[in-house]
């Protein structure tokens, strides 16, 4: 079998690339021939490259970029996003594309139950399409990253692509009135660019801060997990959310994690169990003190959140449970075929593998 993976922007270090790229690994491991296309290029993709299935990521933008295809994939499966799910499927300008392209999906992957119950609500109809998986985790080599943390020092990580919903101006501000009490308070920011008016203000924020804020800008996935083995906790202060990558990564290496109040980490984040979910600054500053100064309670959180992620977030499982769906979509598409098109498809997924 071939699948395309089509995922927005996927050349730019974002959540997204780093989720396309690991399920395209774990297939492959499988024997799934994959094929990664960015559907968010400057040249934009009129005719899709041959293959059994198509996995687009990011209902609305997936079914923007078919409306440009010279023929539209007969059978594809969705991945939904936070953004789809909390703000393109309420937004009047986009709600019926993003309707219409789960409507002809064959089938529908979610990373939460959340997300789930809002679509099942929002569109009945699609309801025996859904499936939720957990969002997987990456394995990383061991690698010493070049830029390392002041001695003494208690290190806060924050990894975000730069651009107002994910709120990264807030750990700055919060962590300063922490920093002012102790100053052995460090904070990273990594992550590309991603708004230019955000990133401007993240620039001067960590200017005025430059004594304990460094920001790294973008990092090679591959060397985050040097990043991972420095830091104390892991921030997500996002207004809304999917499945974080780094904030599941961050847990497999037994950390502590600080994170807002929003769908996607209560999903993967049970407050005072697996980390700590945040409603105000006062609960994100009263939170932070305990991480800094108990260190049994670090590293038992740390502990239960490796264990939540070793068992509940595998690689291995998201990729076969994808491949299950993979294998339904082809199913019901054989079934409306003629025998002509069964024998041309069949002769596709052998090639394929």
């Amino acid at each position: 079998m071939k699948v395309v993976l089509a995922s927005p922007n996927f050349h730019q270090p974002r959540g997204n690339t780093v989720t396309v790229q690991r399920m395209a690994d774990s297939l492959e491991n499988l024997g799934i021939q994959t094929e990664i296309i960015s559907i968010s290029d400057d040249q934009p993709i009129t005719v899709l490259p041959e293959a059994d299935l198509v996995h687009g990521f990011h209902a609305y933008r997936f079914y923007r970029f078919m409306q440009q295809l010279e023929n539209k994939p007969s059978t594809y499966i969705v991945t939904i996003t936070g953004t789809d799910v909390n703000h393109f499927l309420f937004d009047e300008n986009t709600r019926a594309d993003v309707v219409t392209c789960l409507i002809e999906a064959k089938a529908i992957h979610v990373f939460n139950i959340e997300a789930k119950e809002t679509i099942q609500t929002e569109i009945p109809e699609v309801k025996e399409k859904l499936f939720t998986i957990p969002q997987g985790t990456s394995n990383f080599p061991t690698t010493t990253f070049p830029v390392q943390k002041d001695p003494n020092s208690f290190l806060f990580v924050l990894p975000a692509g730069i651009r107002k919903i994910k709120n990264v101006p807030s750990a700055i501000t919060m962590l300063k009135k922490l920093h002012d009490k102790d100053k052995s308070v460090r904070l990273w920011i990594v992550g590309p660019i991603l708004e230019e008016a955000e990133g401007n203000n993240v620039k001067q924020l960590v200017k005025d801060n430059e004594e304990w804020v460094t920001y790294l800008g973008q990092v090679p996935h591959e060397q985050m997990g040097g990043i991972y083995t420095q830091a104390n906790c892991m921030l997500n202060t996002s207004h809304s959310e999917g499945q974080s990558s780094a904030i599941l990564e961050a847990m497999g290496f037994g950390l502590s994690v600080l994170v807002s109040d929003n769908e996607g980490n209560n999903s993967i984040v049970a407050d005072q169990e697996t980390g700590f979910v945040y409603k105000t600054e006062n609960q994100f500053l009263d939170y932070a003190e305990q991480i800094m100064n108990n260190k049994a309670l670090r590293q038992a959180i740390g502990a239960n959140a490796k264990s939540y992620v070793d068992h509940k977030h595998s690689a291995d499982y998201e990729a076969q449970y994808l491949l299950e769906i993979y294998q339904k979509a082809v199913k019901k598409e054989c079934e409306n075929m003629s025998k002509e098109e069964i024998i041309k498809l069949t002769s596709l997924s052998t090639k394929g593998g």
